[in-house]
């Protein structure tokens, strides 16, 4: 079967974790939507109830909050073949602290609450995805958190260099420092520093 680029991405990101049949691949696709984000616009504010789990097929967004200085603090970057949200958001149905900002022209595929009910009715395995999907985003934001407390900022900065190569040259450098937890300026000096090695 024949299907248009975003959706065999999604089909196939599904794939690493379950396997669907025909029948259930095409019921998958009719419950999603498809939805575009123009660079510099916002897919989610702070204070809104985040209404879809999105799908990246195109485009790179940052998630991030804001503190009580106004500073930004992201907490990801979002490429192709990369889930974004706010879970408890989604699953409570409660105001997100987050804000979603697309850093390109982006284009998602998103379920939403109702669909994702319907979806584990349907086709009981999805479940199955879903939970690695929610373990393996809880491993990864472990792994962060406890970067930031025992790396320094170059580290960090090797780390994601290393770890997310198809990012680091599609984010500005202002971006990439709110990331690592540092000013701009700082960010600077270790990046010069770092390709001096």
């Amino acid at each position: 079967m024949n299907y248009k680029e975003s959706h065999t991405l999604i089909l196939n990101n599904v794939a690493r974790f379950i396997d669907l049949t025909d029948l259930e691949k095409q019921k998958y696709l009719s419950l999603l939507t498809e939805i575009t984000v123009k660079r510099k616009a916002f897919l989610m504010q702070a204070g809104d109830i985040t209404k879809y789990e999105y799908f990246i097929t195109k485009g790179c967004l940052k998630v991030y909050t804001i503190d009580e200085n106004g500073a930004p603090h992201i907490s990801m970057f979002a490429v192709e073949d990369y889930w974004t949200g706010d879970m408890a958001s989604f699953m409570r149905k409660e105001p997100t602290r987050y804000f979603i900002k697309a850093t390109e022209d982006s284009e998602l595929l998103g379920i939403s609450r109702a669909n994702y009910e319907l979806l584990f009715k349907e086709i009981p395995k999805f479940e199955r995805f879903y939970r690695i999907l929610y373990q393996r985003s809880l491993i990864s934001y472990i792994r962060r958190s406890n970067h930031g407390i025992s790396l320094t900022a170059e580290e960090r900065y090797v780390e994601f260099k290393k770890k997310y190569p198809n990012i680091v040259n599609r984010i500005t450098q202002k971006d990439l420092a709110a990331y690592i937890g540092i000013t701009p300026e700082f960010m600077s000096k270790i990046i010069t520093k770092v390709n001096q090695k």
